[in-house]
């Protein structure tokens, strides 16, 4: 290997592709989709007009792997989990993953405990703890 880093994802360190790069949680991405779906079924004149299998299929798993279907605790996870200063990747896969200890987020993002971060036991078990009340009242 020549001087670059090697990437790593439980230290951050993604690659030059992810730098400015903004990640999206699935209920993110089938908000876009399903966005995007109504406005090319709007503008077709054929009813019979088939979408790409491939947005089709996308579509299918985000809903599926959604753990948040109403579009306002989207939003309300994104605003949680922003207000702690996350990268965007953490965010994501907390989004995504929804775990529910301190130990399981840990295990799922370990740069949670990087040094020099906000972040103690405290900080993370009330992040989880708010997510698990948006998702209650869903």
């Amino acid at each position: 290997m020549s001087g670059e880093e090697e990437e790593n994802a439980s230290e951050l360190k993604l690659g030059e592709d992810f730098v400015k790069a903004k990640c999206l949680m699935n209920g993110e991405v089938a908000m876009i989709l399903e966005h995007r779906l109504e406005q090319l079924q709007q503008v077709s004149d054929d009813p019979l007009n088939q979408m790409p299998q491939v947005f089709e299929k996308s579509l299918q798993y985000v809903k599926r792997f959604s753990r948040y279907k109403n579009p306002d605790a989207v939003r309300q996870v994104r605003e949680i989990l922003s207000r702690h200063e996350l990268a965007e990747f953490e965010l994501s896969v907390l989004g995504n993953l929804c775990p529910e200890t301190v130990e399981e987020a840990i295990a799922m993002v370990p740069s949670l405990k990087d040094k020099g971060r906000d972040l103690d036991d405290e900080a993370i078990e009330k992040m989880l703890t708010d997510l698990a009340l948006v998702k209650k009242f869903e």
